[in-house]
């Protein structure tokens, strides 16, 4: 089963952090969810090529909102003397109806060991007739030389544009989808083609989390041990 589950869903909690922060009682749920998926669907459809690896949307109050936008091109969201940063604070409040938003962006340092983008930049370069084997090729090449401990990529589709759609896959190196210690990025995008939509995913190991998750250990018991 573990091939089959999604490899984030699978630890979060444990290794990986909601994408947003947030409760509301059940009858708001379906509402707060759908203002979410706007927000990220706009940033994301408007900052294509500013490489949007991610957007944490952060509820802490009732009307305050935090929006964290992970980006490796973090000068085109940020704009011109922060203009850009007041477009989307704008747009986040005509969404919501909310008027405390705050609008940090961080830049992806290694954007090769990021799934996303990764995963991003395949489907750009097989859009552009590039051979899909020669893109994945590459991407392996390039996160295993910036440290990841193991790499899948998988393209799905007509690929070349022949009329049966087939799967390929390259691994190299660790891949431990079981492990809820390991540390695994995941990503789907698709490419359009003129022969149809070919689909790519990728899996990015980077190590495991064990050291990280016992000094958390440490620091709840010396906080439960204080307040006792």
């Amino acid at each position: 089963m573990g091939q089959k589950t999604h490899p984030v869903g699978f630890r979060l909690g444990i290794t990986k952090e909601w994408p947003s922060k947030w409760f509301v009682p059940k009858v708001f749920y379906s509402k707060i969810l759908e203002e979410d998926l706007k927000i990220k669907r706009f940033i994301e459809e408007r900052y294509k090529y500013a490489g949007i690896s991610n957007v944490v949307i952060e509820r802490m109050e009732p009307d305050r909102i935090r929006v964290r936008i992970f980006a490796q091109k973090p000068g085109l969201v940020i704009g011109k003397g922060g203009q850009e940063t007041e477009f989307i604070k704008e747009k986040v409040e005509e969404i919501t109806a909310k008027e405390q938003i705050r609008i940090d962006v961080r830049e992806v340092r290694v954007p090769e060991l990021d799934a996303k983008l990764v995963a991003s930049n395949i489907a750009y370069q097989i859009e552009r007739r590039v051979s899909h084997r020669r893109a994945m090729k590459k991407a392996i090449e390039d996160a295993i030389k910036n440290g990841a401990k193991g790499i899948k990529v998988q393209v799905k589709g007509r690929l070349g544009g022949v009329e049966l759609a087939r799967k390929e896959w390259f691994l190299e190196g660790r891949m431990p989808l079981q492990t809820l210690r390991a540390d695994i990025d995941y990503a789907y995008t698709r490419a359009y083609t003129k022969w149809g939509v070919i689909g790519v995913k990728v899996w990015i190991y980077k190590g495991d989390k064990i050291k990280e998750a016992k000094e958390e250990i440490k620091e709840r018991l010396r906080e439960t041990t204080k307040e006792e």
